[in-house]
């Protein structure tokens, strides 16, 4: 009986070769990726974005296939809520101070990182806050809604989940939902619960709460509907932020996820979102 060897078959010479048809392909498509520079105000953000555009290019936001921002978390903020009507993704690269949603900078390798790194989807929050004046107003938050005493007198709180309240009164400086992203900034400052990404949850954490004083907080389901009402709202104001974007005196505000609205990080391979989460919950 004859035996084929299979590798010296004509097939099996060609998988090599289609390898690298195929490798040369990704790469000049790599090639040809359409980048978009954000840079905060920062002055290393803004010395590094002219020679980054003239290295790699730059297109408006727009056309670009990738947006990339230049400077701290909140450069990447103010990136990605440019995105949440094209979802396109953002690869930061950290030239501020804390930088816990950037990669390192490195102005080599760029097109290579981005063709490399690990995706992180993200679920904004969206909220509407009501004001003394009936003023409706709305907006989304990647970290967290918190809301905060506008002036020495504690803040008085009526909480209800899902339309049931929870919580007749709290007293307070305030209180905060956030999301898994958010976890770890504001709200771990506050001591409120790391939530790992993909857990499907949300923290509601005080803010230095009086009464009740050994209230720590809640773990709610992603899919919860969170109502505050703000009690005496004449004497005891209170304003309510998406992240940076504040609106002062309020009566009550609405919390829950925004599921229609989908964001997408990108990070380095060994240093993506998750694994960032998991390392602070062991950092002391």
């Amino acid at each position: 009986m004859k035996v084929t060897r299979v590798s010296g078959s004509p097939c099996a010479r060609r998988v090599p070769r289609l390898d690298a048809m195929l490798k040369a392909f990704a790469h000049a498509a790599m090639a040809d990726l359409k980048l978009a520079f954000f840079a905060s105000k920062r002055p290393e953000a803004q010395a590094a974005l002219p020679l980054l555009a003239a290295r790699y290019g730059h297109v408006p936001e727009d056309e670009a296939d990738v947006v990339v921002a230049l400077g701290g978390d909140g450069a990447m903020l103010d990136a990605l809520r440019r995105r949440f009507g094209d979802s396109k993704p953002v690869y930061g690269m950290n030239l501020g101070t804390i930088g816990f949603l950037m990669n390192e900078y490195n102005a080599s390798g760029l097109v290579r990182r981005i063709d490399q790194a690990e995706r992180a989807s993200l679920t904004p929050l969206k909220m509407l806050a009501v004001d003394i004046h009936g003023a409706e107003h709305r907006a989304l938050a990647i970290n967290e809604v918190s809301l905060l005493r506008q002036t020495a007198q504690s803040a008085r709180l009526r909480i209800a989940v899902d339309s049931r309240v929870r919580m007749d009164e709290l007293v307070c400086d305030g209180i905060m939902v956030a999301t898994p992203a958010g976890s770890t900034a504001y709200n771990l400052s506050a001591h409120g619960p790391i939530l790992p990404i993909g857990s499907n949850m949300l923290a509601m954490t005080p803010i230095s709460a009086f009464r009740p004083r050994r209230w720590r907080g809640a773990l709610l389901r992603h899919d919860a509907r969170v109502d505050i009402e703000i009690l005496a709202p004449d004497r005891r104001p209170v304003s309510a932020s998406a992240d940076n974007q504040e609106v002062r005196d309020i009566v009550r505000v609405s919390v829950e996820a925004d599921h229609s609205s989908r964001l997408t990080l990108l990070f380095d391979p060994g240093h993506a979102l998750d694994e960032r989460i998991l390392t602070e919950q062991f950092a002391f």
